[in-house]
C-alpha cells in the first residue's frame, strides 16, 4: 500500500488530482498543449503514468477540466478589475481590455486556446467558448450602465479587439504598447455606443 500525505485518502486522492491539473495547467501555459500527456504530467508529479488514468479516463477529460477550472478564475479576475475601476464607463472598459490582455502576458490565454490535435481542439474549444461567454457578462452589464441599446453586440465588438490586441501579443509584439493602445482604441468605441 503507498504511503499517503493527507489526513484520509479522500484528501490524499483530492490532493493528486490537484497536483496532476496543476501540472497540465503549466504545461498549456508554457505553451504546448501537445506536451500534455499522461506520461508527462505523470512526470511533473511524480506520479507513475498508469497513476492518472485513476483520476482522469482520458487526455480530453483532463484538458477539459483544465479549462473548465480556469474559466471562473478568468471571470473573477475581469470582475475584480471592473469592480476596482470604480463607476466611470470609460475606466470600467479600459479595466476590462486590461485585465485581458494581462491574463494573455501571464500565459492564462494559452489554456483556453489549448489544442493539440483535432480531436482536443473540439472538446477544448467548447470549454474555451463557455469561459468566453463568461467572460462578456461584465462588460455587458458596463454597457447596459451605459445606456447601450445592443450591449452585447457591443460587447462581442470589443472582444474582437481584444482578440485582436492578443494576436498582436502572441506575435511578439511589445506589450505595453499594444495593451496602451487597446485600451485607448476600446475607450474612444464608446462614444458610438452612448
Amino acid at each position: 500500500m503507498p504511503k499517503i500525505h493527507a489526513a484520509s485518502v479522500a484528501d490524499h486522492r483530492a490532493q493528486q488530482r490537484t497536483a496532476l491539473l496543476d501540472a497540465a495547467r503549466e504545461l498549456l501555459a508554457e505553451g504546448d498543449a501537445s506536451q500534455v500527456t499522461f506520461a508527462t504530467v505523470a512526470r511533473r508529479t511524480g506520479l507513475a503514468r498508469n497513476s492518472v488514468y485513476k483520476y482522469f479516463t482520458d487526455r480530453r477529460e483532463l484538458l477539459d477540466e483544465v479549462v473548465r477550472q480556469a474559466a471562473p478564475r478568468w471571470t473573477g479576475r475581469i470582475r475584480a478589475a471592473l469592480a476596482a475601476a470604480g463607476d466611470a464607463p470609460e475606466d470600467r472598459v479600459a479595466a476590462y481590455v486590461t485585465a485581458q490582455l494581462e491574463m494573455v502576458r501571464d500565459g492564462e490565454h494559452r489554456i483556453a486556446r489549448a489544442g493539440a490535435d483535432a480531436q482536443d481542439a473540439a472538446v477544448l474549444r467548447e470549454s474555451a467558448d463557455a469561459a468566453h461567454r463568461a467572460l462578456l457578462d461584465p462588460l455587458v452589464d458596463t454597457l447596459r450602465d451605459l445606456g447601450d441599446d445592443a450591449p452585447l453586440r457591443t460587447a462581442r465588438l470589443l472582444q474582437g479587439l481584444v482578440h485582436a490586441a492578443t494576436a498582436a501579443l502572441e506575435a511578439g509584439d511589445d506589450y505595453d504598447a499594444v495593451a496602451d493602445r487597446a485600451v485607448r482604441m476600446a475607450v474612444a468605441a464608446l462614444g458610438g455606443v452612448a
